[in-house]
């Protein structure tokens, strides 16, 4: 299939494909002389591996790493999806706090109508340190 049908199949941009070409995730296959390069079943399913493992917050170095691992090494792959989900569960704890914070400061600003507005002042007061 061609890049386009290749992008559509996979639900991606031709620069996403481009860009994970020069990142090592997929290969460019050869272009026949005068025609159109020409990518295989094999090609979209990898692609569909990469936005899969996107999805569940790999990052594009761990997905190359897995790649190169394919189904061998479950040792391995685990160690990396261990890493992922620490620093997923990390990133939730500051979501939360984010959260919380946000939540304070629009209930302190429903409070009442009068300046400094509470949030505007808490934002001027952590960009100061």
């Amino acid at each position: 299939m061609t890049i386009g049908r290749l992008a559509q199949a996979a639900g991606v941009n031709i620069e996403t494909i481009r860009y994970y070409q020069r990142r090592g995730l997929l290969v460019t296959p050869r272009r026949p002389l005068g025609g159109v390069r020409r990518y295989s079943p094999e090609t979209l399913a990898r692609l569909r591996f990469v936005r899969r493992a996107q999805e569940l917050g790999f990052m594009l170095r761990e997905i190359a790493e897995l790649l190169k691992l394919g189904d061998s090494s479950c040792k391995e792959t685990r160690a990396i999806a261990e890493h992922r989900l620490t620093d997923i569960e990390a990133r939730i704890r500051d979501l939360q706090s984010m959260r919380a914070t946000l939540g304070k400061l629009i209930r302190t600003c429903r409070a009442g109508n009068q300046p400094p507005c509470p949030i505007i002042a808490s934002l001027e007061r952590n960009t100061k340190k």
